[in-house]
C-alpha cells in the first residue's frame, strides 16, 4: 500500500471517530459536544474568507501589454 492511500484511510479512520465521539456527546446532552465543531467550523471559514481577501489585496497585476497589432495600426 502506497502511502497516500495509508494518510486517507488514516483520515477516514480519523472522521470516523470524531463522528462517534459527536454522536454520543450529542445523545449526552452535552454542550461541547456541539461548542467545539462549530467553533472549528467558524474559524475555518473566517481563515478562507480572510485567505481570500488577503490574496486580492496583495496581488500584483501588471496592465494588459498592447498587442502587436494594435502598435502597427497605430
Amino acid at each position: 500500500m502506497d502511502r497516500t492511500r495509508m494518510y486517507g484511510g488514516l483520515i477516514c479512520l480519523a472522521i470516523l471517530v470524531a463522528a462517534l465521539l459527536f454522536i454520543v456527546g450529542v445523545f449526552n446532552h452535552s454542550y461541547v459536544a456541539l461548542a467545539i465543531p462549530v467553533t472549528v467550523i467558524t474559524l475555518t471559514l473566517l481563515g478562507l474568507a480572510f485567505w481570500v481577501g488577503w490574496t486580492i489585496w496583495t496581488i500584483k497585476v501588471e496592465p494588459p501589454q498592447p498587442d502587436q497589432e494594435e502598435k502597427k495600426a497605430s
